[in-house]
């Protein structure tokens, strides 16, 4: 399982939740677990992902759109990003909904990818993932999705965007997407 637990977690989701502030994504990535020094040091000089950390916290906000988010993602990280994006359909209106990026970038390592991305594992693959796992003598409770588990701190979204590459991101696609869309994301929210 994945910890959000993070209460700025939390906070910034509001923020870009709220109508009155100017906050329009969010970017979560795992934290440097606790591991041993040198690792660290290794994970801190090359600023490469610790895959053995389930743990996300708060990267960064912004308020400059998908465009500003694109910027801030890594091509070695499996993150997390939660976006508010405006368009109108007419000249005299304008909406705004949420989405979801599930962001596995191009060089991301392959347990990150199967952590954070069900998709990714076939049924093959996790097998596979598994027996090497069992050979290594590590337990197999580290492949989990950990998608679901973001889904609950982030839970109000349109639809959710499977990034790879940073194109994934363009912002015309996904308007087209979220034009579609009447339900969001929710429980017990309907969007008309």
């Amino acid at each position: 399982m994945a910890d959000v637990s993070d209460p700025k977690i939390d906070e910034a989701y509001q923020d870009v939740r709220a109508d009155k502030s100017e906050t329009n994504w969010l970017l979560l990535d795992y934290e440097v677990g606790a591991i041993s020094p040198w690792y660290l040091e290794f994970v801190i000089t090359t600023g490469m992902q610790n895959d053995r950390s389930d743990k996300l916290k708060l990267t960064s906000t912004g308020t400059g759109g998908l465009a500003e988010l694109r910027e801030a993602l890594s091509d070695d990280k499996a993150s997390f990003a939660y976006a508010r994006v405006a368009y109108s359909n007419d000249k005299e209106s304008t909406r705004e909904k949420f989405i979801l990026v599930v962001w596995i970038g191009p060089q991301c390592k392959v347990m990150r990818k199967a952590k954070a991305c069900p998709s990714f594992a076939s049924a093959f693959l996790r097998v596979l993932i598994r027996v090497l796992l069992l050979l290594l003598a590590i337990p197999s409770c580290l492949i989990s999705v950990h998608t679901s588990d973001v889904k609950t701190a982030l839970r109000v979204y349109s639809i959710e965007v499977a990034a790879r590459e940073k194109d994934d991101l363009n912002e015309d696609p996904i308007v087209v997407r979220l034009r579609k869309v009447r339900f969001i994301t929710s429980s017990t929210t309907y969007c008309p």
